[in-house]
């Protein structure tokens, strides 16, 4: 996961060298710091410099536009103050197609896409600017699409949302929503120089759209340079916009409402009447989704910054850190899934050029392919629970000072320097972080069985190189749904100037779109790479987040210009120790211990869902005993080359009091009949004190055998934690905790059958009456929510899960089977082992509800 290295920046800087200037007639003045002077963005692209008007042209213009404004709003609104409901339900009535005769009628030129400006980015890569003569409205006006808004619901917000509320509300939203239509030349602001058009946080409507100079008033400097009021020329565009979207709204009205004469529908002979509220987007079967919601956005009324969102999204992620390094140390089988499904994401597993595997792929060579996924698996999880656990961390402090600013926190002002600050680290750590995913997809997505198809790869210089060129199969063609996918996926894992102009989490929608629509590309993509995206999805949300902070976010990258060098040096020291371990999980490091961890000789062979019997019972502790040692060496080896881990999210979970679920040494058949006897009042108790030994046993002859074969011995405690050996080598003191207090004392929880079928399988027992199977993912939702959990669908395979009915706060994250909706037996057990870290739920715990009640 490489984290660590700066994603690259694209912005423009006059200080290198650019031959695209050569030949180019740069005025004297030009102030290059100014980033209100954008000679420099529209000469480096061998485009003619914006128009320039005067301060009375300006106002002029501006006058005008903000009359007609005015007056479409104010008629907007008495119409959709009298006749909101009939309005809703008359459009909830019409067909598709008469949805689309009203919406044409109003808006001829109405493009037919969703996000009809990123499909003409996608149509002119290299010269978009071409597009500006046949695509200006789509990069003006992107929501304005036959396809979002002939369904039933998205005219009916817009309406709500501009009718109820002051253009000055949308101000800075809808400037935002051009976006890739400026900075990409399509769209070119007129430029005046030291003025300020006055728009965010203006309620007077003869002050809305205002010319201000900066020798008018001593603020307007600032407010310029702060982005919290609107530059000349992008005021005027927003105005523009503004306009003729403010009359399409009134002209759709004035047809829906077609019998009533237009001279009539504000009079008083309608009166006003309470508002018609909408629900909140979900997806077909009733649960919240971030891709509904995301579609919705530019139809309501802009998003505040909603940071308990942020930090219940994060402290959900970072929990998922944690229990994924738990149950690598815990779950034989586990560990091995993870290496095998990491091993075929691999470049090596791509046939090169001649039709050959790699040389690491086959003996002798094998190790050092083993060594390098063991390397990326274990420095995978410690970055992601280090560096989820900092994001975290900052997003309380972010919830803090906004709480505290609460009361200074206006439009017309800047934001306190000390939140402000936390607000630039935050959205500084989140590209970084980025990188991570981002990077994973390069190598995996073409390597990943359904695409490995498409490529090859070149043979490889050396059998030991790890460098690889991936290129196009010759001869293989991508239908246009396979080409849709790459183009996007490729977009992300670049990280170039497309992203850079698109921004991650428009691309990272537009993906998900494109997997919720067309079969064909789900099935294009593997469960793992649905993970991935996934992890982007969290990232690209947070990002969302800061993003729609307006007007300030429109200052953040200028605000950065000053602070960025020390954001980079405190991210650099913060994250210093986790190079020093990933610098330790090297190849030539790992090569010496990988033997332990290689499971391709079945050692971690583990049949946790049969039977019980002796010989099961022998495979299942012989496993764990492997897995134990793999990381006592992964541990020690850490030790070495890193040393203590203080003051890291990974030195502080390792050192907590946990304890590993082990397999007890198998019973003769007369005891276990002795237990049968005494468990027969309490079958399908499934409590998990009951099912596992959380104590490590003095050495059996199971285990003398396999360390006789070969394993060197590791000093165990009697009651070993899953931390032990990482603990006592870094001179922490263990904690001790008696064994009945790891399960808090829970409630009995009422639920019907399907739900306690479900819970009966995911906290199995293997000494109960309980049956292993698979669950359906819909299953495991309704179980989930029937016990009090809201359920939203994010990106990829992530789902999250948060508690609304239950004397808990934490959320947690499940990723949903791909590209079956059944979860197989053994992920479905590991959930039930996640359930019971965080929530200390256990299968007693659930009891059939009486249908009587």
């Amino acid at each position: 996961m490489s984290l660590l290295q700066p994603r690259t920046d694209h912005r423009f800087d006059p200080s290198e060298e650019h031959p695209e200037l050569d030949g180019v007639e740069i005025p004297d003045d030009i102030d290059w710091n100014n980033d209100t002077d954008p000679f420099g963005l529209y000469a480096s692209r061998g485009l003619p410099p914006p128009k320039l008007m005067s301060p009375a042209e300006v106002r002029r213009e501006a006058k005008d536009k903000t009359r007609k404004i005015f007056s479409d709003y104010r008629r907007l609104q008495a119409i959709v103050e009298r006749h909101e409901s009939t309005i809703q339900k008359r459009w909830e009535k019409k067909t598709r197609t008469q949805r689309l005769a009203i919406l044409l009628e109003a808006w001829p030129d109405m493009p037919i896409v969703h996000r009809p400006e990123f499909a003409a980015f996608r149509k002119y890569p290299r010269q978009l600017h071409a597009a500006a003569a046949t695509h200006y409205g789509s990069f003006m006006w992107p929501y304005i699409n036959q396809e979002d808004l002939a369904k039933p619901k998205s005219l009916l917000m817009l309406l709500n949302a501009r009718a109820r509320n002051h253009p000055s509300v949308f101000a800075a939203t809808d400037g935002d929503a051009m976006h890739l239509g400026k900075v990409s030349c399509v769209i070119v602001p007129i430029f005046l120089n030291e003025y300020v058009m006055m728009m965010n946080g203006v309620t007077r409507e003869e002050d809305y759209g205002k010319l201000v100079g900066w020798h008018e008033n001593d603020d307007a400097f600032q407010w310029m340079s702060t982005r919290k009021q609107a530059l000349p020329g992008e005021g005027l565009i927003t105005l523009e916009a503004q306009s003729r979207l403010l009359a399409f709204l009134t002209c759709c009205c004035e047809k829906i409402l077609h019998d009533i004469p237009q001279e009539q529908l504000t009079s008083d002979a309608y009166p006003i009447q309470p508002e018609s509220f909408l629900r909140p987007g979900n997806d077909s079967g009733g649960l919240g989704s971030l891709v509904v919601l995301a579609e919705e956005a530019p139809y309501r009324v802009p998003a505040k910054l909603d940071l308990g969102k942020i930090e219940s999204l994060l402290a959900a992620r970072a929990a998922r850190a944690e229990d994924h390094i738990w149950t690598l140390r815990e779950d034989p089988s586990y560990f091995a899934d993870q290496l095998f499904e990491l091993k075929e994401h691999r470049n090596e597993a791509i046939k090169d050029v001649l039709g050959n595997v790699h040389p690491t792929m086959k003996p002798p060579r094998e190790n050092l392919l083993w060594a390098r996924l063991i390397g990326n698996v274990v420095t995978d999880a410690y970055l992601q629970l280090e560096l989820f656990s900092e994001l975290h961390s900052q997003a309380n402090k972010l919830q803090a000072l906004q709480n505290k600013y609460e009361s200074d926190i206006s439009p017309l002002r800047d934001l306190p320097e000390e939140y402000l600050d936390a607000l630039l680290k935050f959205r500084y750590y989140l590209e970084q972080i980025a990188k991570g995913p981002l990077n994973q997809l390069k190598e995996a997505v073409v390597a990943s069985p359904p695409m490995r198809g498409f490529y090859v790869r070149d043979v490889p210089e050396s059998a030991t190189s790890s460098k690889m060129r991936i290129t196009s199969k010759p001869g293989m063609k991508k239908d246009k749904i396979a080409e849709s996918l790459t183009w996007l996926l490729q977009t992300l894992w670049e990280d170039g100037y497309n992203l850079f102009l698109c921004r991650l989490p428009t691309v990272v929608d537009e993906l998900e779109r494109l997997l919720k629509a067309e079969q064909k590309a789900r099935d294009l993509v593997s469960p793992y790479i649905a993970g991935l995206i996934g992890e982007l999805s969290i990232l690209a949300e947070c990002l969302r987040q800061v993003d729609i902070y307006q007007p300030w976010a429109n200052g953040f990258e200028n605000a950065m210009v000053d602070k960025e060098k020390g954001i980079k040096t405190r991210f650099a020291e913060r994250t210093a120790t986790m190079g020093r371990v990933m610098e330790a999980l090297r190849d030539q490091n790992l090569l010496k211990v990988c033997s332990f961890g290689d499971p391709s000789d079945k050692k971690f062979d583990y049949p946790i869902g049969k039977r019980r019997n002796k010989e099961n019972v022998d495979k299942l502790r012989a496993a764990e005993i492997h897995l134990d040692l793999f990381w006592s060496k992964i541990d020690e080896l850490i030790l070495t080359k890193v040393g203590r881990m203080d003051g890291t999210a990974l030195g502080r979970l390792l050192s907590q009091p946990r304890l590993l679920q082990r397999t007890p040494e198998w019973v003769d058949t007369a005891s276990q009949k002795d237990e049968k006897l005494k468990k027969k009042s309490d079958i399908g108790s499934n409590d998990p004190t009951k099912q596992f030994s959380f104590s490590e046993p003095e050495p059996s002859s199971l285990r003398k055998e396999v360390l006789a074969a070969g394993v060197p011995k590791a000093k165990v405690k009697s009651r070993g934690t899953p931390n032990s050996l990482m603990v006592n080598s870094m001179n922490v003191t263990e904690p001790t905790m008696p064994i009945e207090r790891e399960l808090d004392p829970q409630p009995t929880l009422q639920v019907d059958s399907r739900a306690l079928k479900v819970f009966r399988i995911v906290f199995f027992d293997p000494a109960a009456n309980t049956t292993p199977g698979e669950v359906a993912w819909n299953d495991f939702l309704h179980a989930l929510i029937s016990v009090g959990f809201s359920a939203e669908k994010l990106y990829g395979s992530v789902w999250q899960f948060q508690p609304s009915g239950l004397d808990v706060e934490r959320g947690i994250q499940f990723h949903e089977p791909h590209p079956r909706g059944k979860i197989p037996f053994l992920i479905a057990r590991r959930h039930g082992r996640r359930l019971t870290r965080t929530y200390g739920w256990f299968g007693g715990m659930f009891a059939l509800k009486d249908k009587t009640t």
